[in-house]
């Protein structure tokens, strides 16, 4: 339909968008892409986010509803420095927030057959190149692994050799079990607790990641209490 080839085109604006670092805007939207179908912008905007979430792992979020300006905010963060351009975003982050959500489902390991069993529904197969994430198999068994956002190993004492994927720690610091459950609901068009199993463990994984922070807040504070003590007896020192 032409609603979802501008939503197509819209995608390849915003992705071009992000990569220049340029403001989105709505009115931006219209002169660029929607043009006459401006009566259709909510639905138009709305099948390219969904495809921006299921391809590359990205939500568009209106982040100014006075002036009408939205972002684009990965399911992984990153820093400033360490930002994804929209080149690196296509290959790679849908594909890993669909490799992760079969982890997760799987209990946190998944073998090579699960993932490619789910691969396979969504077109993507082994050795044959896609349009969007390029060579799969080489993706996800060596090029995310070198990345340290998977975890590729042998299965132990499987003979013949079978293999099976774990999160890498980049991915586990990155992003959330909740953020990889959103993007499983999103596919599903439901919400989160639709999986109330797994919504239990992402709220369990978001309890221990905010104390984590909190016992790294104190540790610092208290280093930096101890520094500011050392100095404060050192000014005194030559009395």
């Amino acid at each position: 339909t032409a609603a979802d080839q501008k939503a197509i085109l819209l995608v390849q604006f915003l992705l071009r968008k992000y990569n220049m670092r340029e403001p989105i805007t709505k009115e931006g939207m219209l002169k660029h892409v929607i043009g006459k179908y401006k009566e259709h912008f909510h639905e138009i905007l709305r099948r390219a986010s969904e495809l921006m979430v299921l391809a590359f792992g990205i939500d568009v979020k209106e982040v100014d509803p006075t002036r009408h300006c939205y972002a684009l905010v990965s399911k992984f963060q990153r820093t400033s420095d360490d930002r994804m351009t929209g080149e690196e975003i296509m290959p790679k982050t849908g594909l890993l927030m669909t490799v992760l959500c079969v982890i997760f489902m799987k209990g946190n390991c998944a073998t090579e057959e699960d993932i490619w069993e789910v691969l396979n529904v969504m077109g993507i197969y082994a050795g044959k190149k896609h349009f969007i994430h390029g060579e799969p198999k080489k993706l996800i068994t060596k090029d995310l692994v070198q990345e340290r956002y998977l975890e590729y190993r042998q299965v132990p004492n499987s003979d013949p050799p079978h293999y099976e994927f774990l999160g890498g720690p980049r991915a586990l610091a990155e992003t959330s079990k909740m953020k990889v459950l959103e993007f499983l609901a999103k596919i599903h068009d439901t919400v989160p607790s639709a999986f109330p199993l797994l919504y239990e463990e992402a709220l369990r994984d978001e309890e221990e990641r905010a104390r984590a922070r909190f016992a790294a807040m104190l540790l610092t504070g208290a280093v930096a209490s101890v520094h500011s003590g050392a100095d404060f007896r050192g000014s005194f020192s030559h009395l």
